[in-house]
């Protein structure tokens, strides 16, 4: 028997998932998060998860982990003090960026500060040209002087990022090489390795970024990694990328930047095969936590995989999967604003002292008191009995906040939810009806220790005609991590006209990416059968500074391929922007390739149909405060564990499990499909 386990380390709540390869059976668990030490928290729910299941940690056959450590780390400015070396006249590119307003209607908006300030960033005489060769050579004792001035000042890590270095990276290396030889202690990056791609600004705040948090990761992952060997655990650990991918740990800990959508990643990897179990292609991911909500949006089954994106206001050129994220979550906390109106978050109660309702002295009232004084939430406890909730808390933090907006309260709390949902619906609408997409024709797939239990109202502000709740919603980030495969990205940008004297650059391109996802097959120990490589290539109309990912066809490189990325950028042109410019000329720009691992994954066997009686699942009733109805109404509470497949619940009720609750509202109903998950309809 060998166990895989998918761990998700959140800001409030540790998930486990553990699942026989052998049997098939699928065991979940949840621990508190320890935000002080969070490899802490991973340790206790996985040796808690296994002892469970009777089993011993030398039974772990595999090992995947998804962190919120990076994106806390660059959230909080918790990094570490770094110096960036550039070349001579770029040093202050990092600040000036593109002298672009984040908001451009916003006339008190902070640009978050600079990570390296000002005395930290040194130049050094050095210059290429763009197309690579050397209008000033590298001054190697200039580098040397800069890298000691550096350790003087107490750096703990050094980026370097010189013009053009993706092109010719030959500078960049010999400038890593006396970097080790000088400063070995330090974390060291260079640009054409962690971002070899054009525009000088993002791929400088990529190396910086990954820099600044490298120490943070490699603390973390070597903790991480002795608590995990002192339990007598012997599969090799990866940790999840923004990509929804996972890497080894030693990778991950050369490259933090590509993990900084580490946790909500492995969600929507997920429910994208949740949606392929089920036979639903086209889904809205709604995943809220403790902290904040996350939503994507899979056109056909696929999320969209973004080459660059701006996390917390720092551009990163890594590969992300396409999530925006709002701050609204089970610990989010109501307030009343200066002109007197009722808010919900970003800021929240997190794990420590988390809700009012948990009784560590918290007295804000947050989106969690609500539901547990609307007894949405179980009024008594939570996680299956294993944590108390103090419901009189709660209420009396709601009625502090209702007594200056003059409300009743429960309309207060009631206003709680529905304020935090339109902050959600809100969110939705920028991966949707911005991008052209229409909600009402997707699914919302809830998860989340909170999802299932905001969705059926979500969905009604969104006029969505369907919910998928998984079997184990609160836990879906975890099971994710035994559903994905291992994988790499690789690019370099060549700049070229589409035509036949692209041919032989685009050859040469992909042929060197395929070297490189070659080493990183052998390093990663992938059998040659298991190996997968997907190309695509960014393009743009000339005169555009916007490329759109276009895929290029299997086999050898040649007119064919130039006339199916003609079609495809044609219809991916018209499809985001609403006409296609005949004629003009049409450029190659980055050249992109996709290594896959193919892992053994976590299988599922659909179960027989039981009929719609679902009375043997309830467990009691429940007085939930139904703002449909104007007031308090007698719910049905079933047990999710013993819901049978074609059990149909008819709406107001409550569905409780260990890991979430799901709310079905009056006029809908849940129907068990044969995979155990649940689809909420209008009735």
């Amino acid at each position: 028997m060998a166990w895989r386990i998918g761990v998700d380390s959140g800001g409030t709540f540790t998930d486990v998932c553990l699942f026989d390869d052998s049997s098939g059976q699928v065991v979940v668990w949840k621990v508190s998060s320890t935000p002080d030490d969070p490899s802490r928290g991973i340790a206790q729910g996985v040796a808690e998860g296994v002892d469970r299941v009777g089993a011993a940690p030398a039974a772990i056959g595999y090992f995947g982990h998804g962190t919120t450590v990076a994106t806390k780390a660059l959230i909080q400015h918790r990094g570490v003090r770094t110096g960036l070396i550039t070349t001579e006249g770029f040093r202050d590119l990092l600040e000036i960026g593109r002298q672009k307003r984040p908001d451009l209607y916003d006339l008190q908006v902070e640009k978050p500060p600079t990570l390296v300030p000002r005395d930290l960033r040194l130049e050094v005489p050095e210059r290429l040209r763009h197309d690579g060769s050397v209008e000033i050579p590298f001054e190697a004792e200039a580098f040397r002087a800069a890298v000691r001035r550096l350790k003087t000042q107490g750096v703990q890590a050094v980026a370097v990022c010189f013009l053009y270095s993706f092109v010719r990276p030959a500078h960049e290396e010999d400038a890593a090489r006396i970097l080790a030889e000088e400063f070995p202690e330090a974390f060291a990056c260079v640009s054409h390795q962690v971002a070899p791609e054009f525009r000088e600004f993002e791929r400088m705040s990529t190396a910086v970024v990954n820099a600044y948090l490298g120490p943070v990761m490699r603390r973390y992952i070597t903790r991480l990694g002795d608590r995990l060997r002192e339990m007598g655990m012997t599969a090799t650990p990866h940790l999840t990328q923004s990509n929804g991918g996972v890497i080894g740990f030693d990778q991950a800990a050369r490259l933090p930047v590509r993990t900084v959508l580490s946790g909500p990643s492995t969600g929507v990897v997920g429910a994208q095969e949740i949606g392929k179990m089920v036979g639903i292609p086209d889904l809205i991911t709604f995943d809220m936590g403790g902290t904040s909500t996350d939503v994507a949006l899979l056109a056909g089954g696929t999320c969209r995989l973004a080459s660059e994106a701006v996390v917390h206001g720092y551009p990163i050129k890594a590969p992300m999967l396409d999530i925006h994220t709002v701050g609204a979550g089970g610990g989010s906390i109501a307030f009343i604003d200066n002109g007197g109106l009722l808010k919900v978050g970003p800021r929240s109660a997190g794990a420590d002292p988390g809700p009012v309702c948990y009784g560590r002295g918290n007295t804000e009232a947050t989106v969690t008191d609500a539901n547990v004084v609307l007894q949405t939430l179980n009024p008594t406890h939570l996680l299956g009995g294993r944590m108390e909730v103090r419901q009189d808390l709660a209420r009396a933090a709601i009625e502090r906040l209702a007594a200056p907006l003059g409300m009743d309260p429960m309309a207060t709390a009631q206003g709680i939810i529905s304020v935090v949902t339109a902050n959600m619906a809100r969110a939705i609408r920028v991966i949707s009806v911005q991008r052209g997409h229409d909600p009402r024709d997707y699914t919302l797939v809830a998860f989340g220790g909170a999802g299932p239990l905001h969705a059926a109202r979500l969905a009604k502000e969104l006029e969505i005609g369907r919910i998928l709740v998984p079997r184990t919603p609160g836990i879906l980030c975890a099971m994710g991590l035994l559903l994905t495969d291992l994988r790499a990205d690789f690019a370099t940008t060549r700049l070229s006209t589409l035509g036949q004297a692209a041919l032989a650059p685009m050859e040469e391109a992909f042929a060197d990416l395929a070297h490189r996802a070659d080493d990183w097959f052998a390093e990663e120990h992938i059998a040659p059968k298991a190996r997968r490589l997907t190309r695509t290539v960014d393009m743009r109309y000339a005169g555009q500074n916007y490329e759109l990912p276009i895929p290029v066809p299997e086999g050898p490189i040649g007119p064919a391929t130039l006339d199916a990325l003609a079609e495809g950028f044609a219809a991916a042109h018209r499809r985001m922007y609403g006409f296609v410019a005949e004629g003009e000329p049409v450029q190659l720009v980055t050249f992109r390739v996709e290594a896959a691992g193919l892992v053994p994954k976590a299988r599922f066997t659909p179960q027989p149909d039981a009929g719609p009686d679902a009375s043997a699942a309830i467990m009691a009733t429940r007085e939930v405060w139904m703002p449909e109805t104007g007031g308090f109404v007698a719910c049905p509470v079933y047990d999710r564990d013993k819901l049978r497949a074609g059990n149909v619940i008819r709406g107001p009720a409550i569905v409780e499990q260990m890991d979430a609750t799901t709310v079905v509202l009056p006029g809908m109903t849940a129907r068990v499909e044969p995979y155990l998950n649940l689809i909420l309809e209008a009735a």
